[in-house]
This record gives C-alpha cells, sequence and structure tokens, in this order.
C-alpha cells in the first residue's frame, strides 16, 4: 500500500471515530462536521438527510436519550475522491420498556459512502448493516413480556432493537440491510456501482 493510500485509510478511519464520539458525546457541531453538505442518514429510526439527523439526535438528546456507538477497524475501499467504509460496531441503548429499564444491543457495520472534496474526506451516505441483537432488563430480578407480533415486525438482525424503538414511539423501517438478504444486496450492489463511476 502507497503512502497516499495509507493516509486515505487513516483519515477515513478517523473520521468514523469522530463521528461516533461527537454523537455519542452531544458536540453536534462536531457531528456536523463528518458530512459533506446534502448528505444522507439512514438508521432503523430516521431517513433523510444529515442535517436533519443532527437536528432530531439534538431534539432527542435534549429529552435525556441516551446511546453509544463502539466502533471496531474500519476498512476502506478507495477509488480516486471516492470511497466505500465499512465499520465494525454495536449500538447500545438504555431506556425504558413497559416501565422496566433495558439495555438494547446491536451488533454490525457502519456502510458509508465517503467523498473527498476539496481536500477532506466526509461522508456522503451512511447506511446501517444489523447483524444480531439483544435485549436485557438492567436489573437482572426483572421481567420483561414482548408482544410476539410487533417483535415479528422486524427482521432477524435488529429485531429487538426496533421493537424497543417502536414501543417508545418511533417509526421504524422493518426492511433495512441485515447479515444476508435482498436489502443487504442492493446495498452493496448500488455501493459498487457508485464506486467505479469515480
Amino acid at each position: 500500500m502507497s503512502m497516499p493510500d495509507l493516509q486515505d485509510q487513516l483519515a477515513i478511519s478517523t473520521l468514523m471515530q469522530r463521528w461516533a464520539l461527537a454523537r455519542d458525546t452531544g458536540d453536534w457541531q462536531a457531528l456536523s462536521a463528518t458530512a459533506h453538505p446534502g448528505a444522507a442518514m439512514t438508521t432503523t429510526w430516521f431517513d433523510g438527510t444529515f442535517e436533519a439527523f443532527v437536528e432530531s439526535c439534538r431534539a432527542s438528546w435534549a429529552k435525556g436519550s441516551r446511546s453509544q456507538h463502539f466502533l471496531g477497524g474500519t476498512a476502506a475501499d478507495v477509488e480516486g475522491d471516492r470511497a466505500i467504509a465499512q465499520t465494525r460496531m454495536s449500538i447500545n441503548v438504555r431506556s425504558r420498556l413497559d416501565g422496566v429499564e433495558v439495555d438494547a444491543v446491536c451488533h454490525g457495520r457502519f456502510f458509508d459512502r465517503v467523498e473527498k472534496r476539496e481536500g477532506a474526506w466526509r461522508i456522503a451516505k451512511r447506511s446501517v448493516i444489523y447483524e444480531k441483537d439483544r435485549l436485557d432488563p438492567v436489573d437482572p430480578q426483572a421481567r420483561i413480556s414482548l408482544d410476539p407480533e410487533l417483535l415479528g415486525r422486524f427482521p432477524e438482525g435488529y429485531r429487538h432493537l426496533g421493537y424497543l424503538q417502536a414501543r417508545n414511539g418511533a417509526r421504524v423501517n422493518s426492511n433495512l440491510p441485515t447479515a444476508s438478504g435482498e436489502a443487504l444486496e442492493r446495498l452493496l450492489r448500488e455501493a459498487k456501482a457508485w464506486l467505479a463511476s469515480a
């Protein structure tokens, strides 16, 4: 790998770390700086512009909502001023379900189209691939009961996270990419075409 390639990999990996730290600490200015103007963001509970995503996060934060994103390694396929970056991650959400304090943990990958504009790598479009999740009461003595019909609306990969979010009022997308399936294949196919057109 050449020195410019290594520099791009390092810059993209650093970008991903900055996103997670800014998102989890409520640093909205720093979070906004991780994406290009007009960037897109799709998660279980949000689908729209990155600017609107930041405002939604800010509003949830003001109401006391907190989540944590733990990142593993980032690998990027770079073609000129475009790249596809995949980052191992886990999303950790503490919330309440029917009056019981619970933790939802979801593992997967951030899947980012990133572009280098005016010398800076930033996110142009973020998708998430949800691979597996679980939901547990914080107090191991507590009991939770899940509605099987609502649980069954969401695919394996983010079934419990989606359930918790839906029960707390979010409109959860039930057709997002998981570890396998049509949604994942479509995401990979579209990203490959986008990268090849660089």
